[in-house]
């Protein structure tokens, strides 16, 4: 009989689904329970309703707007009183860097050296891309090492013709017997080309903790992995760390955690069938970035730094700093705010006057209107209603002028009975065949960076459970492909989407300059990634 199973009951249900004793063995071992399969089912047979857009947030309507001279009072406020609290960096890196180089694996795949050029492969697939990367490709911080390969395993390189020295930079670089990026998470490849050190992500993040994530000249810096590159990361910070350390004057403690299998979700067919691999078992599949919240629940701090592994810059610690020491000062501000009113609800008779100024607070600070009948309500539920919209996680998000990056926004969003609530919406989230809905989308002035500051202890110095703030209709179906077979996954509220969605929330327009995510390779072409 399977462990852990309701026994009976779950064999008779399960078999009503066309599960055998063996899926449940299968499920079991993964950690997923029969109810949360029978929940994803259902989503993928009703679907996911498509959130409803009220408006885009913009300056003044949602997105705070500050000037240089308030960033700086902001990010004083902070180092005025980081000293009291626990600092620790949240940093997403378990992706492998697949997208970054996918026209590049593509080009390796469909290109000929031996019947045609690469000016024609380019022509024929109308390649935008590939030009770039073949021009700029010498000030990419790992030529020089992939180049010294290409000599030493190529007989007469330097005598090739240039379309075969471009190929074979190429393939080198892809190949799994040679350098294989694609393959390797992120976080481990070259990024930045300083004067004596060629520097990745991993270390880049280091450097940033000791600028704007540490009290008391100790930091504390989180990664989430996949296991098996865990040891590759461990190796990076074990050669960089001591010089770090000395430089930023700030201890720097790194722990890391895997996303949970328990978090991966059901695979079923495009006729929402459970999908069965060639061996007739379950297909589960990671729940993506949203799965990450169960990770971020289990950390213990005060405050909480999250960005993602690849938004880091060459140069300008400072000027990172700054912008990102001062979210922290507001939602500081902020949360003294809070406290002081959850405290008065807990301790003091709280006049009719006090209650009044609550309201305007929520209104004016935390963009949250208390239902039109709340006059009407008790005493003791007025107490109640406040107090549920203030003890909650609180995040302060940063906001880039949107200059068509593909990605989330901040958008009023209705949500049911609930009324309406600031959230951070991906298109694939909005029915765009609605025109009404199309134009607001379109409208948007800025751009979600992932550039976050959080909270998540109550005014009693409690944790929250963040489980417990999930919006969970807001997932994502997505159709993929295994083994040549078209099949749907289900994704879970992305981390800054629905995970967050029940969390008070705060957005702030901050400069283009924080904004430097490599999604593509070229980007290390780009000014922030480049030595002056």
């Amino acid at each position: 009989m399977v462990e852990n199973s309701k026994s009976i009951e779950d064999l008779y249900n399960s078999k009503s689904m066309g599960l055998s004793e063996q899926d449940l063995e299968q499920m079991n071992q993964h950690g997923v329970s029969l109810d949360v399969v029978k929940k994803q089912l259902a989503i993928f047979k009703k679907g996911i309703a498509k959130m409803e857009l009220v408006e885009a947030a913009t300056i003044g309507n949602g997105i705070l707007k500050f000037t240089t001279d308030e960033f700086i009072d902001k990010a004083n406020f902070f180092d005025e009183h980081k000293s009291n609290f626990k600092l620790l960096k949240f940093v997403p890196a378990s992706g492998a860097a697949t997208r970054m180089f996918k026209f590049l694996t593509v080009f390796v795949a469909d290109f000929n050296i031996e019947k045609e050029s690469i000016n024609a492969y380019i022509n024929r697939k109308k390649d935008s891309k590939l030009p770039v990367f073949i021009v700029g490709m010498e000030k990419l911080p790992f030529f020089e090492m992939i180049y010294q390969k290409l000599k030493s395993e190529i007989a007469n390189f330097d005598n090739l013709s240039r379309d075969y020295k471009n190929y074979y930079f190429i393939k080198f670089m892809l190949d799994s017997k040679y350098f294989d990026f694609a393959s390797k998470p992120k976080g481990i490849l070259p990024f930045h080309k300083y004067a004596t050190r060629i520097a990745t992500p991993i270390e880049e993040h280091l450097y940033e903790c000791g600028y704007y994530s540490s009290s008391k000249g100790k930091s504390y810096l989180h990664f989430t992995v996949t296991e098996s590159h865990q040891e590759e990361f461990e190796k990076i910070i074990n050669d960089v760390k001591a010089n770090v350390e000395k430089e930023t004057q700030t201890t720097i403690e790194v722990s890391y955690s895997y996303q949970d299998k328990s978090t991966d979700t059901i695979a079923v067919t495009m006729n929402n069938k459970l999908f069965r691999t060639e061996e007739g078992k379950l297909l589960f599949r990671p729940g993506g970035h949203g799965a990450l919240i169960d990770n971020l629940n289990q950390l213990d701090a005060d405050i909480i730094f999250i960005k993602n592994i690849d938004n880091v810059i060459l140069h300008n610690n400072e000027t990172i700093a700054l912008y990102k020491k001062a979210l922290a000062g507001v939602l500081l501000e902020l949360q003294q705010e809070i406290f002081a009113c959850l405290n008065l609800m807990d301790y003091s008779n709280v006049a009719d006057s006090q209650i009044e100024k609550i309201k305007t607070f929520l209104k004016s600070k935390l963009n949250v209107n208390v239902k039109s009948d709340f006059d009407l309500y008790t005493f003791e539920n007025k107490i109640k209603v406040l107090r549920g919209i203030l003890d909650r996680p609180i995040r302060v998000c940063g906001m880039v002028k949107n200059e068509g990056e593909p990605g989330g926004g901040p958008f009023w969003v209705k949500n049911g009975q609930k009324g309406i609530s600031l959230q951070i919406v991906e298109s694939s989230q909005v029915d765009l065949s609605d025109k009404k809905q199309a134009k607001i989308m379109e409208n948007a002035t800025h751009f979600n960076p992932v550039d976050l500051v959080c909270a998540t202890k109550n005014y009693k110095n409690e944790k929250f459970d963040l489980h417990q703030f999930v919006d969970e209709n807001t997932g994502f179906i997505v159709e993929k492909n295994h083994q040549g077979k078209d099949i749907k996954g289900y994704e879970l509220p992305g981390l800054w989407n629905g995970a967050m969605a029940n969390w008070l929330t705060v957005f702030v327009e901050v400069p283009l300059i924080t904004f430097n995510p490599v999604k593509t390779v070229n980007d290390l072409l780009k000014e922030a990634h480049q030595s002056l």
